[in-house]
This record gives C-alpha cells, structure tokens and sequence, in this order.
C-alpha cells in the first residue's frame, strides 16, 4: 500500500514514510492510492473478533507489505489494554431508532485516545527502524492534545509540543494537557484561536528546512496514520447493528472533518453506511457548504462545544479529493484560492455525489443545553459535543434523511465531566470525573505561552527540544 498527496506532487510513499512525514512536502494531505475492499462475507467473518483483532484485520490493508495482521492485532492489544470498559468502545441504545457509541473509555476520556494510544506505538516502532528521533508538533482544539501529550509522554525518541488557543478550552481539557508534566511533553498556550493554532503548524510544515533540521512529524488527523484507527469503530458498531446484511448512519460531531471522514472510508471499504450525518456548532462552516454549496470562512465564535469551534476544517481537503476525481492539481489550485479569498465553490457535479453519501445539521448553544438536558431524561448523559451530534440524529430521523429501517448511531466524542459547567448548566447535577481522573483538578500544572506567531513557535521548538 503506497500514499500520495492530494495537491499531486508529493509521494508515492509507504505507510511508515506517511506517519513519520504527517503533512505532504507539498502542503496536502496523504491518502493510500486506492481504498482496500472487503466483500460482505469478509465483513461477516469480523462479527465474532476482539476489538483488537477487528483493528489488526482492517489496518493490515493499509500497512500491507510493511506491517502484518498478527502485529497490528498485538500493537491494538497493548494500545487498547487500560480502557475502561472490555467492550473498547460500547454501544448503548438511546432508543428504538438512535444509538450511542461511547468513545470516551481511553485515558483522557475522549475519542482521540483510540488514535493517539495506537499511534504512539506505531511512532515507536517506525523511529526504531528507521533510527531516528522526531519532534512532533500539533494543534488542539481540546480532546487531541491532552490524549497525544498522555500517549506520547516520555518517550525517549519524541519531543511533543501541542499548541492550544488560550482561554478557549475547558477547565478540564487544559489540566489534562498541562498536567502532563513529563520530559519532552509541552502543552503551548497561544494566544489566539484554534485555526491560528492549526495554521502556525501547517506553516512550519512548510518551511522544510526547520522541518529537517528537527525531524518534524504530526499527531493532528492531517496524519493520515492518525484516521486508520478510527475506521475500525464504525465497523464495530455496524457489525452490532447487523452489518452488512443491514445499513447503518452515523451521526458525527465534526469541526476537523477527520473524524467523519474515517466514516467515509469505511463506507469506501464496503461498510454498508446509508448516510454520515455533520454535525455542527454554530461555527458551521460544514454545514454552510453543504445547504448552500459554497465553502465559506467566518470568524469562529466560542461555544459550548469548544472542540467544534473551527472555521477551517483540514481534513475536508481529502473528501475534496475524492469529489474533485483525485485531481491533485484541482485541489491545490482550490486551496490557494480559499487561502488568499476564504471561499470557494464546486461544480455541481461534485456537489451532488457530496450530499448522496452527507448530511449536515447545526446546532446552537441553547440548542445544545435542551439536548443535553432531553437525553438525561431519557436516561443518557451527554457531554455538548455528543449532545449536538445526537440532536442531528434526531433530526436526521425525523425528516426521512435515513432510511424509516436504518438505525443511527451517534458518536459520543467525550465524557460529560470534560465538560461540567454546560452538563450541570442543562441538568442541574455536576457530573463527576472517572476514578482515575478525580484529582486532576489539583494536579501541578507546566505550560509554555506563545503569541499567534509560527516564529515565536519554531523558536520555541529549537530552544526547548531535547533531540538532536
């Protein structure tokens, strides 16, 4: 299995050349050439494995040649070993048409974990062979940088800095990353929003001199590495609901597009989805594009579900791709243009094949409190990101977007207690954080601080990494 860019001028490169690389050379964003198929009988035969075992069969297509089947099934079992709950990540009605899929069992009580735990072994193993050292730069907008700075922490061939928009998170998703208090783990405040955060580090990328000089990798979902354990849920969670022999939808909180855009090529490897339904905050710049066709950039306004607050959605450039016909020269050409003007739009063509296989719903802050406050009445507490994300559920039911026989399942994000002032806001109760996490509020804090600047950054990196 080989990569590529989708601006066309970078690869074919290997899996393990993919994750240590992140980011193209040329700006875009690495994609295997072709999508591996499983036939329907092949997706029955998965119904009875361990979650590992699920994970090892379906990475295995993506690594084939490099890694095998019986060693990604290993690498899944000790990534996914301290997870809370047996089932990795359990299914849970929330009534006769809607379930939740909690992915909130991992260290850090978010969907990122089932990346970043996998992840950190997978940079092990390729900087081992390669012997090589990396430094590993991100940007968060909550969840991924307290699950990459947990997985990463102290490893002796990474140094990892993730960069968050200050005052921007919540109380607990900063403690979870400036708690981390490690050799070469850094959590970086920057004074600015998430996309300022994402486009510092998509400017140091680019400048390929800084980025040989400290060996420069990515943990954000512009690593291609970072989406394939994230395809493994959806099969899990269609295999319960009766795939392939049945359809399933699946609601997603979106702001990145990563997330769902592993829902995609789920649905690319043969997994019968009927539907992948957006789900979006007021900062609803996906489902702007597509009610209307055009992508469009506003400025991101805080809300309650801070994750989602993104105007610039990275990923959607790998679903541009695949609309565009794989046409590297087309996206290239596209981006420049939404990052001189901050639009643009797509034939109607593309639009059309967009909106056969999406949805996109939004919800406001209000909005979110009344979901969150309807679920727990119905017995389901929700954290606003998965509250949102069930709310597009709901509506997706309701207006025959999904078929009257397809259930929907809905992708809960975070724990609640990630969020307790909007939780306890909706419902009156405080939620409390697991056993493993009660102290955290109390934990001894380390953070650096940086202006919204890719200079201040770089320099930063150079002055505090200890590879060499």
């Amino acid at each position: 299995m080989n990569y590529i860019s989708t601006r066309g001028q970078d690869g074919p490169l290997g899996y393990e050349q993919a994750l240590l690389s992140g980011l193209a050379r040329d700006g875009g964003l690495y994609l295997p050439t072709g999508y591996p198929q499983f036939t329907a009988d092949e997706i029955r035969d998965m119904a009875g494995l361990s979650y590992a075992a699920l994970a090892g069969r379906i990475m295995a297509r993506f690594t084939d040649g490099e890694i095998d089947e019986a060693e990604l099934t290993a690498m899944a079992g000790d990534a996914y070993a301290g997870f809370t709950d047996p089932e990795i990540a359990p299914l849970r009605p929330l009534n006769d048409r809607i379930h939740v899929m909690e992915l909130f069992h991992g260290p850090t009580i978010a969907f990122k974990d089932y990346a970043m735990q996998f992840l950190s072994r997978a940079f092990d193993r390729a900087l081992r062979s390669a012997g090589r050292q990396a430094v590993i730069l991100g940007a968060t907008s909550g969840d991924t940088g307290s699950a990459a700075l947990e997985a990463f922490k102290g490893r002796e061939a990474v140094d990892i800095f993730i960069l968050f928009p200050e005052g921007r998170v919540s109380p607990v998703q900063q403690r979870q990353m400036t708690s981390v208090v490690a050799a070469g783990a850094h959590a970086v405040a920057v004074a600015g929003d998430f996309d300022n955060c994402q486009a510092i580090v998509k400017t140091l990328f680019n400048d390929h001199a800084f980025r040989d000089e400290v060996n420069l990798s990515a943990v954000n979902s512009i690593n291609w590495a970072r989406l394939m354990p994230q395809i493994v849920y959806y099969f899990k969670a269609a295999l319960a609901l009766g795939a392939p022999d049945r359809k399933v939808a699946f609601a997603v909180p979106t702001g990145n597009f990563g997330n769902v855009f592993a829902g995609y090529v789920a649905m690319r490897m043969g997994l019968p989805i009927d539907r992948l339904i957006i789900a979006s905050n007021r900062n609803d710049i996906l489902t702007r594009f597509f009610e209307d066709g055009a992508m469009q950039r506003e400025t991101v306004t805080p809300s309650l579900s801070p994750s989602m607050d993104i105007q610039v959605s990275s990923n959607f450039e790998r679903l541009l791709f695949e609309l565009l016909g794989r046409d590297g020269d087309a996206v290239a050409a596209i981006m420049a243009r939404f990052a001189e003007t901050g639009s643009f739009d797509l034939p109607t063509q593309a639009m059309q094949s967009a909106r056969d296989h999406f949805a996109a719903y939004r919800l406001d802050d209000d909005g979110t409190l009344a979901e969150i406050a309807a679920s727990a009445a119905e017995g389901m507490l929700l954290d606003p990101h998965s509250a949102v994300g069930v709310s597009a559920a709901r509506r997706a039911v309701a207006d025959g977007t999904v078929g009257p026989a397809v259930p929907v399942v809905a992708l809960a994000c975070a724990h609640p207690a990630k969020f307790q002032e909007a939780v306890t806001r909706a419902t009156g109760e405080e939620p409390a954080l697991p056993p493993h996490l009660a102290d955290l509020m109390s934990r001894d804090e380390a953070m650096q601080h940086a202006p919204a600047n890719a200079d201040a950054v770089r320099d930063l990196i150079l002055g505090m990494r200890r590879t060499v």
